[in-house]
């Protein structure tokens, strides 16, 4: 269920984000580019701006002045209801505490994400059943409540549900920050070779400087960031 992707992931001009009040901006990003099925590896401290930048990218947030442009689409320019569906179609988003639903089984977890994308509910399901294979989950687990299953259960539910809709852009949102070294590279392996025969584009965050030698591109979020404030 993957396509080939030709627009630009992600194009950032003029970004500046903050909470209000007096305090400075967070993120002032005056450019950033992400090319079509690049995959990057964002670095910054904890309290940087990482996860706010994520939010603005997926349509979370929406900037205090300037553009987020995601797959050639304004989508800081949409409306909320807009943006959700953008979302849902073509962006998928792996949260640091997976945010599965705890009492839904592993599937109905990955099928909530897919009702929101295109495609039958047939063909979802068995993209869904042929993704969580892939993960190396027992499909015997498929039935089991996400409550029940263990953090790396769980982490493979958060990719599957992340992908099911084939999405154009994946963000990743340091799910990795609580794992021993050993299951980072499990984790990070795992992600790299399902993502392998798709054309999706990543950014990768995280605070953990060793992860980004699994990537070819790495970036500092103080390099793009113009921005004193914190998060």
């Amino acid at each position: 269920m993957s396509h080939e992707n030709t627009a630009v992931a992600i194009d950032v001009k003029e970004l500046v984000f903050g909470f209000g009040g007096n305090t400075p901006p967070v993120l002032n990003i005056p450019s950033w580019k992400v090319e079509p099925n690049q995959r990057i590896f964002l670095q910054g401290d904890s309290g940087s701006g990482k996860s706010t930048l994520l939010s603005l990218l997926a349509g979370l947030r929406t900037p205090s002045s300037g553009t987020v442009n995601v797959l050639d689409t304004p989508i800081s320019q949409l409306s909320g209801r807009k943006r959700d569906a953008f979302r849902a179609k073509n962006i998928g988003v792996v949260f640091q505490h997976f945010n599965l639903i705890p009492f839904l089984s592993v599937l109905d977890n990955v099928l909530l994400a897919a009702q929101f994308g295109s495609g039958s509910a047939a063909a979802l399901r068995s993209h869904a059943l042929e993704l969580l294979q892939r993960v190396n989950l027992d499909p015997g687990l498929s039935t089991r409540k996400a409550e029940e299953l263990s953090i790396g259960q769980q982490q493979r539910v958060a990719i599957v549900r992340a992908l099911v809709n084939s999405p154009a852009l994946l963000l990743v949102d340091e799910p990795t920050s609580a794992l021993d070294y050993a299951n980072k590279t499990s984790f990070l392996s795992l992600l790299n070779e399902v993502l392998e025969d798709t054309n999706c584009a990543m950014v990768f965050v995280s605070h953990d400087p060793s992860i980004g030698d699994m990537f070819e591109h790495r970036v500092a979020l103080n390099d793009l960031n113009q921005s004193a404030g914190t998060r």
